[in-house]
């Protein structure tokens, strides 16, 4: 262990390589806890309560958004940092930051955002992340954005496409290596993974658009169901969901646990270097991969797909079309502050607008604009 009493390989205040702009350190917090607070206190983070994770915000008080998703990937990371020995404030860092570029109405948004940008470089979300706390955040005099350390916004860009890559500079490196990120990157790469297989199972039960019937041919479910009907007989209603699907996320990350353990012993590693020219250490055992895909494979067929989601994500798409190909026609029509960005890309302005806006805010801003009788 390091003095911080950390893994000889995890990311320290010692070994990070610091920011763009040059700060003087806290005087009563780390570099990476200042990374923390600066991602909660930010507008972006603010806007994730009202971003769709599966079903949009006004469907329902008690499912999650992007921000509740957030809150709960940021508190499996930390746990999953703890048992590791690894630097716990980056990894939350990190896990908080993931989705701040996110666009309204979750993947559907996303992929329409992608599709009406194809033409000019695309729209990758945790590459609009990084924009995010890079540029777009407005709250200090002496630089745009967040200016966070470089291994949390490491950690933001999850994956990234070669020609992005490209125009990164050292951030994309590795892209076009094919190195790796630090293991606090890595573990909240699969923390939201965890975090987002388990509560999609929850949401999707409450809703009422997948049953336990179903769930009864899923086997990471099932075994834990069994589990807990043995240790409590007669148990039934929101209790038995909730003892199976608390069983199912200790049971995946012990795992994860384990099989990382044993990927860094197995692969010698020692030090930051070594984590970055190993492959990837964090990990799921090869027992688990398949059944967790059988996890996966249920939810995009019985939820993602089941036509009632469906019918909202196509609107969702729609909206997200009209709104980018009427800003697109007359670049007037955006708020002030965008039509300056316009001046110098249009599109990516457009987009900078359409994925910084809320659910319920893309869809007054459609009816502002399309709605027949609406003025404003």
């Amino acid at each position: 262990m390091s003095a911080e009493g950390l893994a000889t390989y995890a990311v320290t205040e010692v070994n990070s390589r610091g920011r763009v702009h040059v700060e003087p350190p806290p005087a009563a917090r780390g570099a990476f806890q200042r990374d923390r607070d600066r991602i909660i206190h930010c507008t972006a983070f603010r806007r994730l309560e009202y971003k769709t994770q599966v079903f949009v915000n006004h469907e329902g008080d008690l499912f999650r958004t992007r921000l509740t998703h957030s809150i709960e990937v940021a508190q499996l990371t930390r746990s999953l940092a703890r048992a590791l020995r690894l630097n716990e404030d980056l990894a939350e860092a990190i896990a908080l930051a993931h989705d701040l570029g996110h666009t309204p109405f979750g993947h559907a948004g996303q992929d329409a955002l992608n599709a009406c940008m194809k033409a000019y470089g695309g729209f990758e979300h945790n590459l609009q992340s990084l924009r995010t706390v890079d540029l777009l955040e407005e709250r200090y005099a002496a630089f745009d954005g967040l200016n966070l350390t470089y291994e949390t916004r490491e950690g933001i860009l999850k994956h990234c496409s070669r020609p992005n890559a490209e125009l990164l500079g050292d951030l994309g490196r590795r892209f076009l290596d094919g190195t790796q990120p630090s293991l606090e990157a890595q573990l909240a790469n699969l923390a939201d993974e965890i975090a987002y297989n388990n509560h999609d199972v929850d949401d999707g039960l409450r809703s009422g658009l997948i049953t336990l019937e179903q769930l009864g041919e899923v086997d990471v479910f099932a075994e834990q169901r069994r589990a807990v009907e043995a240790e409590w007989p007669g148990l039934s209603g929101r209790k038995l969901i909730y003892e199976t699907i608390r069983r199912m996320i200790n049971a995946m990350a012990l795992d994860l646990i384990e099989q990382t353990r044993a990927n860094i012993a197995g692969a010698g590693v020692e030090t930051l270097d070594d984590v970055h020219a190993a492959g990837r250490l964090v990990a799921y055992s090869e027992g688990l991969k398949p059944r967790l895909q059988g996890l996966k494979v249920f939810l995009r067929e019985q939820l993602y797909w089941h036509y009632q989601v469906l019918r909202m994500t196509d609107k969702a798409k729609r909206i997200i079309s009209d709104l980018f190909e009427a800003f697109m026609a007359d670049a007037r029509l955006l708020p002030p502050q965008y039509q300056e960005r316009a001046r110098i890309d249009k599109p990516r302005a457009i987009a900078d607008y359409i994925a910084g806006m809320t659910d319920r805010y893309a869809m007054k801003e459609h009816r502002r604009l399309f709605a027949v009788g609406e003025i404003y």
